[in-house]
This record gives structure tokens, sequence and C-alpha cells, in this order.
């Protein structure tokens, strides 16, 4: 069987951490087993369905890297045909019309419960004679089995059996003929060949109801597997004040795409011991037997620590790309040429140990500051008269250097022995000159970055104006 998969969000919002792990686990099950991930768009909801929403969603899932196949589907844009199976369950018997109004129907709850009884509706024309039905406004309702057991064989929860008569005869056409979400749902999973309905676990009481369609209709039921929500570190329900953000929050945060993949892969997931691992061995190991049945937590120091191990095993353009992308999405500047070239050059001292883009940058001082550089306040107390002096006399030293980290290291090591010092008395000094910071990268790389005109002009400076 070729796996078919699918993302199905409702445009009401955002797309939340939640939703993005849902697209991802989605997406990895297809791309590892050389199936199709389709994404479908539930505007049925048309009061609350928006399309800044549903350009939102897009947004998010094209950082996450989850590209999907074929065209993007519409449920609004198939009320026809989920109105269509409806009718043919009716024709066949499956199905029945409803004419109990909505205060007959309240009533009878009311009725129910004060006789203490169930409240489940049991409508007095699901085996009315047609001949008797009024020309009246009426609903379409499934003809659900009143006895026996609805089995969920799920992937994730193991086997959940529900009573028949614990399911009402679910509404599948409103009386305005417009169908409701539990039959697009199905309607669509099957007109577009989905296998697997991998989803949150809330959904879980949906299935049982919704077999009953496939059981009318005569369709393939899915396989299912509902994955635990994220709960925030609490252990409650994740929201807004556990950092519950929009993915596209995230990404102005500084997170890379890698990183997030990684950690919302590990979150409920799990495989032996592995914690940081490539896109292709997500998509190799990924494996519905993996999930955990108890939600999985928010945990923000792990999410960084894992994006500061992706940022440092990434390529250093395709890393340069995504900081871009990030510069704007917070609206900064953009680079000029000549700071994407150093940038690049230096990529290799800057993404060691930087958890977030915001971290990096700001190890990238040294590159992205003007020239003449102005130190700060810390970096200000370093160049006093004497080191402005060391300075200046260094500087025809360096002249003279070939421009290696060994010939760097070299030349300043013997200076400051001449000068009877070490070379950690000139550390600061130089880091004031070079970067106008006190906490930068190594002074060498640096020197090899900036390369030995800017370097020099930096230096001459430095040690010339007495304030930077």
């Amino acid at each position: 069987m070729s796996v078919v998969t699918r993302f199905a969000p409702s445009p009401t919002g955002y797309l939340h951490i939640g939703g993005a792990r849902t697209a991802l686990f989605n997406w990895l099950y297809a791309r590892g087993r050389g199936g199709k991930f389709l994404l479908r768009i539930e505007d049925t909801d048309r009061a609350r369905s928006t399309p800044v929403a549903t350009e939102a969603i897009l947004k998010g899932l094209d950082w996450l890297g989850l590209d999907h196949d074929g065209e993007i589907v519409s449920q609004f844009d198939r009320a026809g045909r989920h109105a269509e199976v409806a009718q043919e369950m009716l024709s066949k018997g499956l199905a029945y019309k409803c004419f109990s109004t909505p205060e007959e129907i309240s009533a009878f709850r009311e009725e129910a419960k004060e006789a203490g009884r169930s409240t489940l509706f049991q409508s007095p024309w699901r085996d009315a004679d047609p001949a008797t039905h009024p020309d009246a406004p009426h609903v379409i309702r499934l003809r659900t089995p009143s006895e026996g057991e609805t089995v969920i064989a799920d992937e994730v929860q193991g086997n959940v059996t529900i009573r028949n008569d614990q399911l009402d005869d679910m509404i599948l056409l409103r009386s305005d003929g417009t169908p409701v979400y539990m039959l697009a749902v199905v309607v669509d999973d099957h007109d577009m060949g989905v296998t697997h309905v991998i989803r949150g676990d809330d959904h879980l009481n949906n299935a049982a109801r919704q077999m009953g369609i496939y059981a009318a209709m005569g369709w393939q039921v899915p396989v299912w597997a509902h994955i635990p929500l994220i709960h925030g570190p609490d252990g409650k329900k994740l929201s807004k004040r556990h950092g519950a953000l929009g993915v596209d929050e995230y990404q102005k945060l500084g997170y890379p795409a890698a990183g997030m993949r990684n950690y919302l892969a590990r979150l409920g997931w799990s495989h032996g011991d592995d914690e940081v691992f490539s896109d292709a061995q997500a998509r190799e190991w990924f494996d519905l037997s993996g999930i955990g049945k108890s939600p999985a937590r928010l945990d923000f120091k792990k999410l960084e620590n894992i994006c500061g191990q992706q940022i440092a095993v990434t390529d250093d353009a395709a890393l340069l790309h995504e900081i871009e992308a990030y510069n704007t999405a917070i609206g900064a500047e953009p680079f000029s040429a000549l700071q994407r070239d150093r940038l690049v050059k230096g990529m290799y001292c800057l993404k060691d140990r930087a958890k977030t883009f915001p971290e990096l940058i700001e190890k990238a001082q040294f590159i992205l500051t003007d020239t003449p550089v102005e130190p700060d306040a810390g970096a200000l107390k370093s160049l006093d008269a004497v080191s402005r002096g060391i300075l200046g006399a260094l500087t025809p030293h360096l002249q003279n250097a070939s421009w290696t980290r060994d010939d760097l290291e070299a030349v300043t090591n013997r200076f400051a022995e001449a000068q009877g010092t070490k070379f950690g008395k000139l550390a600061g000094p130089l880091r004031a000159a070079l970067a106008g910071r006190t906490v930068t990268p190594s002074v060498f790389d640096m020197m090899l970055v900036l390369g030995q005109d800017e370097t020099l002009r930096r230096l001459e400076h430095a040690a010339a104006s007495g304030t930077g």
C-alpha cells in the first residue's frame, strides 16, 4: 500500500506548535516511505476562517521545510461532493431525515436529565414512515447501529472500544443543506486516498463516529494514529502563558528550522537515545510505534540545546541564507555584500556554541559593525593610553605577517614577549579595537576573517583616536 498522509489545519488562527508537530509527523511518515503528504485547508467555518490565517499556516509550513504534494485542497469548495455522499446514504436507507426542532431536542434532553436517563438524543424520525414526513425543514442524520461496539484500532492508543449505544445519530447535512465537518473530513480523506490519519488525540472520539460513515459507504477505514497533545513544563495543557506561540514567532526568536524540526520530532516520539539527528535520519527512523502515549512537555532549554547543535553542523552558505530570512522576518536591515562575504568566511568561528541566530549575530558584531569601530563602555576601558601605545607598536609587526593563523600567533607572541608581557594582556585592547566589544570570537579568528587591510585599519584608528 502506498502511504498517503495529510495535514488539515483550520485557518482560524496561526499555525501553533502542536499543529506544526502534527504536520511534521505526517510529513516524516510519508517521506520516509516514498508516499505522499497532502495539505487540506478545513475552511468550512466561514465566520472564523480568514485568508490571513491561511497564509500564516502556509508560511509556517514553508519555514519548517514541510513541502506537500499536489494542489492544496479547500474543504469548503468540496461542499457539493459532501452533500452528494449524504444523499447517497439517505437513498440507501443508511441515513434518514430528522424533522425535530432545536426546541424539541432541548426539551428531550432536559426531560432525560431530570429523569436520570442518557441525554443522548434519540430521534423519533429514525424509523418513521416517509409518508408521514412533513413539508418542513429537516436535517439528515446517520443511522448509527444501536447495538454492538465500535473498535478503533489505533497505532498509538491501542484498541479503543466504544459502545454504539453511546453514539448518537450524528447530523450529516444541516437544515440549510450544508455538510457538517465530521462528514466533510471522511469524504475528503477518502477522495484524497488518505491511508493514515495522524492527528491529535483530541480527535479520538471523532474517529468512532467517522467510522460509521466509512462503514455506511463501504469505504476502507484509514490507519488511525492519535497522538497525545503537548503540555507546558508544568504538565498542564499548553497555553500562551507557557509560550505557546505561532510557528512564525519561533522564527522571529531566531530558532533555526532544522532545530525546530529536530525538537518537534523528539516531542513525543523517540528513537532509542538519539536526541540530535538529521532530516534524512528522521525520515528513515520515524515510525508510529515510537510515539508515546503520554503528553509531551515543552522544554525551551532542550529546544535551544538541539538548535545549537543543528546550527553547528549546518552548511555555512545555507546558514547565512536562513539568517537573512530571520532578518527579514524581524524587519532588520539586510546585510551588505561585504558583510555577507565575511559572514560566510567567518561562520566557522560564529556558529560554534550559538543556540539561536541572535546569539550568532551578537558574535558577528566585529563583521557587522561599521568602520571606524566605536567601542562600547566595557571595551573602552581596555583602550587607555598605554594600551593604545601598545597597539600602535604592534601594527608594524602585523604589516609584515603572512596572515595565517600560525604566523599571526607567532608575531603577536614575540611582540608580547619583547614588551615583557604575555599575549593575554594584549587580548583586551585587540578585542576593543577590532570589535568594540569585550566578548568576541578569538582575536586571531577576527583578524583572519577581516583580512590584513581591515585589521590594520582598525588597529591604527584605535591607537590614534583614544576614544575608539
